[in-house]
């Protein structure tokens, strides 16, 4: 049985480069074994476009990552567990938002850091959470003139 030179190459080439994209893939989607850092969990009303590897960002600087979702099935809302990358202190009166890239981006959770002396323990909960806002909706409000939303308030007309 005899192989050519250049076919083994090649497949080894191949190979090596499957290896390089699967390792690069599970350290872009936070599947990696070396995870440093510190749990959070944060409880939302919507999270609408943010799955497990989701980036975690302050001041647009990625500082962790979505670890797991769930949903309460006592509170209806999406319980949430964030990864904090070790040496990221964040004040604990903080605040979490899911925020859009643009309109075609995705989306990403947002730390709004506050004003306390004090910061956020491994375990923490982040109670000021503001959760994603459908673009759908939006649409669909701006284009019916803003009525029907029952809530009183001002679809952004004025006089």
């Amino acid at each position: 049985m005899s192989h050519n030179t250049t076919e083994v190459l090649v497949g080894g080439a191949v190979l090596a480069a499957a290896i390089v994209f699967a390792v690069y893939a599970g350290q872009t989607t936070g599947f990696s074994t070396s995870s440093r850092g510190y749990e959070l969990t944060a409880s939302f009303r919507s999270l609408e476009g943010v799955t497990v590897g989701t980036d975690v960002r302050l001041a647009g600087v990625k500082i962790g990552t979505v670890t797991g979702v769930i949903l309460n099935p006592e509170t209806y809302r999406a319980d949430t567990m964030l990864s904090v990358q070790e040496g990221v202190v964040i004040p604990d009166d903080s605040s979490a938002v899911v925020s859009s890239e643009g309109l075609l981006g995705g989306n990403f959770v947002e730390i709004m850091p506050g004003g306390s002396p004090g910061y956020f323990v491994p375990g923490s909960e982040i109670i000021d959470t503001q959760g994603a806002v459908s673009l759908v909706s939006l649409l669909l409000k701006f284009v019916s003139g803003g009525s029907g939303s029952g809530s009183g308030a001002d679809s952004g007309a004025t006089n």
